[in-house]
């Protein structure tokens, strides 16, 4: 929806993530260069709405209904398994929509949000915020421009040492959450990969996930990422693939909440002209390249940026794309569909124990 004023946002799903977003918001509007205002949010808990509350000072309420008559925009941050009531509902309203990462709790639910975003004009765009991370943006440019030449490879690894986000709560519960480890940061891991590579058709997956640490009642840590809750971990901590493209292309996936090696949240680029090194985790880019000017030799660059927090540039597109009424020309639904194939397909190929064709779905 196109607006020419102060662009009113809400947020569905009031808890850490939410606080999150709303923090940047807020961050945006105090720098003055984006007219937005935070007018609100919904959730079911009384809880977290009392907490928000208190903290933004701003009405909540628990019907989304009332939000949509209040907002042009809302960001929906509730657990995978509600996204599709909240976007669905939000567009049909006329509303913009940021929906956190992963589309939905299940390929079936995705289908049916991105089926909604087709059908309407409004913008819709879909959290992998990391795509704003200033590293990665930067090789993003550069492959954009060509330097890499193509890019045939990617290593994306996103592992946690001890990093299970809330053992017995709604983050392992397979019925909410739709998956573990796998759903929850492999996502992003996915995405980015095949950002780099401009989402090329998917030819075969291959997966194995895994259940380890997370049901171990001696699992030691020194801090959690979450708090405990009361239910059961039915869900993976851990997941590795295998995507092959149909021209030929490949990521290889390496993820888990939890695991006896260091954390590390790394993306190995290899293309036919240069190749590079982006860490998350030290916020760092090196690109290398060889080449014989002079004499032959390699040249290794270290890449320093400006930055600021990921989601906050990502908040900033969302919201331009907002004010300009135009289509998204990035975190698309559909490259979101895309992941959620990818998804679904390791989760197939470690049920089945064979690989899976996404050619003909």
């Amino acid at each position: 929806m196109k607006t020419d004023g102060t662009v009113r946002v809400g947020i569905i799903g009031l808890g850490g993530i939410g606080g999150i977003h709303a923090d940047h918001l807020e961050a945006i509007a105090s720098a003055g260069n984006t007219a937005v205002e935070l007018v609100g949010g919904m959730d079911i808990s009384s809880e977290a709405r009392r907490g928000f509350e208190r903290e933004y000072g701003v009405e909540t309420v628990d019907d989304a209904t009332v939000l949509y008559e209040r907002a042009d925009a809302v960001i929906v941050t509730t657990p995978n398994r509600y996204h599709e009531e909240y976007v669905v509902g939000a567009l049909d309203a006329g509303l913009d929509v940021l929906v956190e990462k992963p589309l939905a709790h299940s390929l079936e639910s995705a289908e049916r949000i991105a089926a909604a975003a087709r059908q309407t004009d409004a913008v819709c765009m879909v959290g992998f915020h990391n795509r704003f991370a200033a590293e990665a943006q930067v090789l993003k440019e550069h492959i954009d421009r060509g330097r890499f030449g193509e890019v045939t490879h990617v290593d994306a690894t996103y592992v946690r040492r001890r990093g299970i986000p809330g053992r017995g709560s709604w983050f392992t519960d397979e019925s909410i959450a739709g998956g573990g480890a796998l759903l929850d940061i492999g996502a992003h891991a996915i995405d980015l990969a095949l950002h780099f590579m401009e989402f090329p058709e998917i030819a075969e997956v291959s997966g194995v996930t895994r259940s380890t640490f997370g049901s171990d009642e001696g699992y030691t840590y020194l801090e959690m990422w979450g708090e405990d809750g009361d239910g059961e971990f039915t869900v993976d901590d851990s997941a590795n693939a295998m995507i092959r493209t149909v021209d030929g292309q490949t990521v290889v996936l390496d993820t888990a909440w939890a695991s006896n090696r260091p954390t590390e949240n790394s993306y190995r680029v290899r293309g036919t002209d240069a190749g590079a090194d982006l860490d998350r985790e030290d916020e760092s880019l090196t690109i290398y390249e060889v080449d014989d000017a002079g004499a032959p030799h390699f040249a290794d660059t270290t890449v320093t940026t400006r930055r600021e927090p990921a989601h906050r540039t990502e908040q900033r597109v969302f919201l331009e794309t907002v004010v300009a009424g135009a289509e998204p020309a990035t975190n698309t639904v559909e490259q979101a569909l895309t992941v959620q194939r990818v998804l679904d397909a390791i989760y197939e190929s470690a049920a089945s124990g064979q690989a899976v064709s996404l050619r003909d779905r």
